[in-house]
């Protein structure tokens, strides 16, 4: 299935938590978007990797994605590396997205930087032709490099170098992000805390996105940083 957006997430949920909005807007605009997580989650202190995949599954299901994937890297331990790098950029040929979003560069949990350079480096040599992945059904796959990745901002601020309007879809954002609900605010649940739980988190994830909106007039936003220069044919469809 060829898509027009994909976004590459060390562990379900940080794609709604980062860009859920983004996602959101770009299916209202007919485009064709697909999740591929990296990891089952399976370190974190609520939840299963089974749970968590329903979780998914429902938080994909209200924003209308075209496809999600999961390719069982090991939570906390994937590496960048060729073992890493191939089956990503198998992934990356299989969809053929003009845009990648990906983890962010620095952030408190080590996997998203881990995830940033991974997700860098695969969309990279995915343009190779000389690198040969081959697809599920075994037929070889064209090279394909993405027009544009950018990395979406995580727990930790970092400046943005452009910023998506997503007031029309916060509700949908945050109703994605609570489809989650063995990761965040649950005052029945009996398992641990966590740095999640709390429901200051949920309040922290909506006052980013109205800082990063306010930043550019907007209600709320997402913020991202750029990988390269960004070119643009057109000031009059800058906001």
């Amino acid at each position: 299935m060829k898509l027009d957006l994909v976004v590459l997430a060390a562990h379900p949920d940080d794609a709604e938590m980062s860009c859920g909005g983004t996602i959101a807007s770009a299916i209202a605009q007919g485009k064709k978007v697909g999740i591929i997580d990296f990891t089952r989650g399976e370190l974190g202190t609520r939840g299963t990797p089974e749970i968590r995949a329903a979780e998914a599954a429902a938080a994909s299901k209200i924003l209308d994605i075209s496809v999600r994937e999961n390719l069982g890297f090991r939570d906390g331990f994937f590496k960048n590396d060729e073992e890493h790098q191939m089956k990503l950029i198998a992934a990356i040929r299989r969809y053929q997205p003009e845009i990648v979003l990906a983890n962010a560069i620095e952030d408190r949990h080590p996997d998203h930087g881990k995830g940033a350079a991974l997700a860098i480096d695969a969309c990279f040599y995915s343009g190779l032709r000389m690198i040969k992945t081959f697809d599920f059904d075994g037929s070889e796959q064209l090279a394909w490099r993405p027009k544009a990745l950018y990395n979406y901002i995580q727990d930790r601020f970092i400046k943005p170098d452009l910023v998506v309007d997503i007031s029309k879809y916060w509700d949908l954002k945050e109703a994605s992000i609570r489809a989650y609900r063995s990761q965040f605010y649950d005052p029945n649940s009996k398992e641990p805390e966590s740095y999640l739980t709390s429901p200051e988190f949920l309040e922290f994830l909506k006052a980013r996105s109205q800082e990063m909106g306010h930043m550019i007039g907007a209600k709320f936003g997402e913020g991202y940083t750029k990988t390269k220069m960004i070119g643009i044919t057109d000031f009059f469809n800058l906001i």
